[in-house]
């Protein structure tokens, strides 16, 4: 049984880097601009994290000190010190 979504115009004004960007998204999902927009809008409002994640940020949120060694000036530099690797 097919259910009826009542969608409703909207006009926003959005930057045009921004739409143009969202353009060549949608484009390159072979999705219209509308169809990608509301789906990354709906994917934001209805996407929950789950409990561990939340338990995560939560803590991140309320930790007062970082220990020495735990702060990364890049991302490669995380990364390779999870990985086990040496920084060059």
């Amino acid at each position: 049984m097919a259910t009826t979504v009542v969608r409703k115009p909207a006009s926003f004004r959005l930057r045009a880097d921004l739409l143009e960007s969202l353009k060549r998204n949608a484009a390159r999902e072979n999705r219209t601009l509308n169809n990608y927009v509301e789906s990354v809008l709906l994917g934001i409002v209805y996407e929950e994290p789950n409990e561990v994640t939340k338990a995560a940020i939560k803590e991140a949120m309320n930790r007062k000190e970082y220990p020495e060694g735990e702060l990364y000036n890049s991302a490669d530099e995380m990364f390779k010190a999870v990985l086990g690797e040496e920084a060059k």
